[in-house]
Order: structure tokens, then C-alpha cells, then sequence
């Protein structure tokens, strides 16, 4: 009877180190990193392959794994009933359920899985092999189990193969912006890798200079003039007009400008402006940031005038603008430092000149105003408003207040904008 005993306990035993086998395996390979093992199986590690291999089928992984763990666990809590009925008589069933229902949730659930949710790379990686030998006997089971759950969620009206909806692009951005709340990520890690993945969804109109602030020269100025305004400009690249500011002729370039002026020795007066201009080159500004980034390294140019639908000038854009995008306002030696239009206040508010971009105010703010209707801050204004403000009107939406400050026309100039939870009551 004693030897009874002791093979019975150590069979329960066993099965329950099986259980928290399976358990572990479960969550380990659930929650690995798929990019974590791509990268490993690339560097010529096996067990990321078989790793791999499992999460791609990974209906059959769990119905195995679950039907295995499944198994165990009955067979154990069999086994404790039938031992403490001998020891206990009827009380026995009640004391097996405690005893295993502890044993269970203890050893074969949280322990393992704990465990595996700390280490669920080097958990996966250790259990692989194992998990691939359980997978391939159980490989019949599994293909009915999973006929019989796609047959029963189909009645329902739910597809398996429906998927989330969630881009990778949406995916790695999710990670991103998590990480970051956890402090793994610092905010400007953040924002050039969201920079990066924003390209495809941006359109040029949404990081061109509006016609409104582009710097433009007559060529029909005398050309010390225009040399002495080049040089003050700061740009390298500007654009000419004759006649008309929408009529724009030509892209002067600094640098075929001085050169120029050296072969003349300085003599201003005989050089031929008109002469040293190429051809404007014009993009839809429809075209996406991606799209007219590729185009730039093609054409092996920075610099792009941006029309719309009509054929009218709406602005430029130049490479530096699509980079900025990604790492932030570039700036060298010879840029005039402006103010970036965004000034905090000590109350919690923001002065927000109006031609300050949605998107680099959430950048600038850390901050979550839609960028998708309007581009600037004056633009998201009117669009929600749906009217031109007067100074002093207040707005509230997405969790902030917007009063307008100053206005020049029809163009809202300065905004007031605070956040709702630091705004203070009006008596």
C-alpha cells in the first residue's frame, strides 16, 4: 500500500512538472518577439528557426499545447481524487479539489507562466524543440480540434482569417509610443521613427513652405540688388518672377550666382540673371512625402515648386523639408534663428502663431491634435469653427481650449491654446 502511495504522488508530481511545461511553453511562445526571432534565425540561430516555424501555425501550436496541459491536468486531479478516497473515504473528493486546484494554479499556472512572461525569448528558444516533437504527434488531433473551432466560430459569424486590421506600420508605431511611456524610448527616438513611418501617409502639400511665405526675387531688378538680397535671404535656392508673382520663370541658385559674379570679377552690372536660372521643376501636391522624397534622389535635385489641381504655384518644398519631418527643424551656421512660433506661458498655455503646423506642434507639445483636415493651427481652428473668428472667440475640442488672440484679415495670426485640465476657471 505505501509503494502504491509513493508511485501515485510521484506520478501526480510528474504530471504537474508536465503541466507547467506546457503552461510556460504556452505563454513563452505566445509572447515572443517575432522580430526578435527573425533576427536571431538570421543570425544562424536554429532553435529561432524552429521558433519561427511554430508561431506561423499558431492555431495548431496552442490546440497542442492545450490539449496537452489539458490531458495532464485531468489525469493528475484523477489521480489525487482516487488516492485521497483511499486515504479519506468520500471526504477525499473535497480535499483532492483543494489540494490539486492549488497545486495547479500555483505550480502549473502562475509559477511557469510568470516565469515565461519575464523570459518569453529564452523560454521559447529552450522549449522549441520539444513544442515541435509535441506539435508533429499531435498533428491529426490538432487539424480536427481546428476544423471543429473554425466550424463553430463560422456559425457565429466570425472569420479567423479576419486579422485585427492593424497595419505593421500600425504595429511598430504602437510599440513605439508604449515603450516610450515606459521610459524605454526617449520622445526624440520617438518622433523620427514615427517621422519615418508618417512619409506614406503625408502629402507634400503637408510640409511644403506656402506660397504665402515663400521667398521670391522680380528678375527684372538690378542684378546688385538681387545679389545683395540672395545673400541676405539666407536660401540657396530662390525662385524668379516676371511681371507677376505667380509667374515664376526660374530657380536662381547661390552658388551659379557667385560664381558669376567671380568670372566678372565683381562687376554685378553684366551678369544676365535670367541666364543663370533653371527650369522650375513642379510636382502635384498630392504626391506623397515618400513618393517626392524617391523623386528628389532620382532627379538628383532638392528643390520643387508645388501646384494643385488648377496648375497654380501653392508653394515649394525642398528635401530639407522632408527631412525635417523625420529628425526635426535642421538648422546650420548661416539660418536666421527665428522663434519656432510656439511659446509657452507660465499658466500651462501656448502662444501658437497660426502658421505653425499641426504636426509640429504635437511634436513641439507632445501633444494629439489631428493634422488630417487642416495643416496649420489656424486651419484646424477654421475647420472645426466652421467660420473666420473674430479676436477673442474661444473654441474647445480635443481636450483643449483655443482663444483667438490676433487676426490680420481673414488669417488668424495668434492662438491661445490650452489644455483642458489646465485651464483655469472663469469667474
Amino acid at each position: 500500500m505505501t509503494l502504491t502511495i509513493a508511485i501515485t504522488i510521484g506520478a501526480i508530481i510528474a504530471l504537474l512538472v508536465l503541466s507547467a511545461f506546457f503552461s510556460g511553453s504556452e505563454t513563452a511562445l505566445t509572447a515572443t518577439s517575432r522580430a526578435r526571432m527573425h533576427e536571431l534565425e538570421r543570425q544562424g540561430n536554429a532553435r529561432a528557426r524552429i521558433v519561427k516555424s511554430l508561431i506561423e501555425v499558431r492555431e495548431r501550436l496552442i490546440g497542442a499545447i492545450l490539449f496537452g496541459n489539458n490531458l495532464v491536468n485531468i489525469l493528475a486531479s484523477a489521480l489525487a481524487t482516487a488516492l485521497f478516497i483511499d486515504l479519506f473515504g468520500d471526504a477525499g473528493i473535497v480535499y483532492a479539489t483543494l489540494v490539486m486546484t492549488a497545486l495547479v494554479l500555483v505550480f502549473a499556472e502562475v509559477l511557469p507562466k510568470t516565469y515565461a512572461i519575464l523570459n518569453h525569448d529564452k523560454m521559447a528558444l529552450a522549449v522549441a524543440p520539444a513544442v515541435r516533437i509535441l506539435v508533429a504527434i499531435m498533428g491529426p488531433v490538432t487539424a480536427a480540434v481546428d476544423q471543429i473551432v473554425k466550424f463553430t466560430l463560422k456559425q457565429f459569424g466570425v472569420g479567423v482569417a479576419d486579422g485585427n486590421g492593424m497595419t505593421p506600420q500600425d504595429e511598430v508605431r504602437g510599440t513605439i509610443n508604449l515603450h516610450h511611456q515606459e521610459g524605454g524610448f526617449i520622445k526624440d527616438d520617438r518622433d523620427m521613427i514615427g517621422g519615418i513611418l508618417d512619409l506614406r501617409e503625408l502629402e507634400v502639400s503637408d510640409v511644403m513652405v506656402h506660397r504665402t511665405s515663400m521667398y521670391t526675387i522680380e528678375v527684372t531688378r538690378p542684378p546688385a540688388e538681387i545679389i545683395e538680397d540672395v545673400l541676405k535671404s539666407g536660401h540657396t535656392r530662390v525662385p524668379v518672377w516676371r511681371d507677376d508673382p505667380d509667374n515664376i520663370t526660374g530657380i536662381l541658385h547661390a552658388k551659379d550666382l557667385l560664381g558669376a559674379l567671380s568670372k566678372e570679377r565683381g562687376d554685378a552690372s553684366n551678369i544676365n540673371i535670367s541666364g543663370l536660372c533653371t527650369e522650375p521643376w513642379y510636382v502635384p501636391d498630392t504626391n506623397s512625402v515618400a513618393g517626392q522624397l524617391s523623386a528628389f534622389r532620382h532627379r538628383k535635385t532638392h528643390f520643387a515648386l508645388v501646384v494643385d489641381e488648377y496648375g497654380e504655384v501653392q508653394g515649394l518644398v525642398t528635401l530639407e523639408d522632408i527631412l525635417e519631418e523625420i529628425v526635426g527643424d535642421i538648422s546650420d551656421e548661416h539660418d536666421v534663428i527665428t522663434t519656432a512660433g510656439v511659446r509657452r506661458e507660465p499658466g500651462g498655455a501656448v502662444l501658437v502663431e497660426g502658421t505653425v503646423p499641426v504636426r509640429d506642434l504635437n511634436r513641439a507639445m507632445d501633444w494629439n491634435l489631428p493634422d488630417e483636415e487642416a495643416t496649420t493651427a489656424a486651419g484646424l481652428v477654421i475647420h472645426e469653427a466652421r467660420i473666420i473668428p473674430d479676436v477673442g472667440q474661444v473654441f474647445t475640442f480635443y481636450g483643449f481650449t483655443l482663444e483667438v488672440m490676433r487676426k490680420n484679415r481673414n488669417q488668424l495670426t495668434l492662438l491661445r491654446i490650452t489644455p483642458v485640465a489646465k485651464a483655469k476657471p472663469t469667474n
